[in-house]
């Protein structure tokens, strides 16, 4: 199975090489934590679309440019304005053979009529399948989740759970993969430093 690579070598060891190519991911984390470095990492790794539904383009342009790590080129389009669902819709049908596709954030999508999302949802996973790409949904976690977000996880081939908890003096990051649709799913949680970039924490836990 063709493999592609998230652009951080713990997570593609531990997923035996990446991501299956035609995957749709949904990344969900807390609104206060460093979940973008995790979208920031995959676009080195091969040409982005990245649609963003709340920060403006040039905010997240912004970012990209200021991030200490290396980071790839991708190009930026604002679906928040009206009918976010069809202008997302569009653009993704002229995605490429092979690219990425970063949805920051799906909560907004997420609160379209069950139906119509659904069949975004669909129509999404079908590209993705025929062009051999891979698609992240980035999803907020917290008291005002979209109803649609079950149908989400659902729909998703793979699900990375951010949890980020503030223990003492120290901020504890862990990433679980709960489901792996046509793969395995990791049986443990990988703990991580979010710091300048996405790597692994080597410290120990003391009991």
């Amino acid at each position: 199975m063709n493999r592609l690579a998230t652009g951080i070598d713990i997570l593609d060891r531990q997923l035996g090489g990446g991501i299956p190519a035609g995957s749709v991911v949904l990344l969900t984390a807390d609104p206060a934590s460093q979940s973008e470095l995790f979208l920031y990492e995959l676009t080195s790794t091969r040409g982005t679309l990245w649609l963003t539904t709340l920060r403006s383009e040039v905010a997240v342009r912004d970012a990209l440019d200021r991030c200490p790590m290396p980071t790839g080129n991708p190009t930026v389009r604002d679906v928040g304005g009206d009918a976010p669902l069809d202008v997302a819709n569009k653009l993704v049908r002229d995605l490429p053979e092979g690219a990425n596709l970063v949805i920051d954030v799906v909560d907004m999508l997420e609160r379209a009529e069950p139906p119509r999302f659904r069949k975004f949802l669909n129509d999404l996973q079908t590209h993705m399948v025929n062009t051999r790409g891979l698609t992240v949904l980035h999803g907020l976690k917290g008291e005002s989740v979209p109803e649609n977000r079950d149908l989400t996880e659902h729909m998703a081939d793979i699900v990375f759970d951010l949890d980020t908890k503030i223990d003492g003096s120290e901020i504890e990051n862990r990433l679980a993969v709960p489901k792996f649709r046509g793969g395995q799913a990791l049986d443990e949680t990988i703990k991580l430093r979010l710091a300048e970039r996405v790597s692994v924490d080597t410290s120990r836990d003391i009991a």
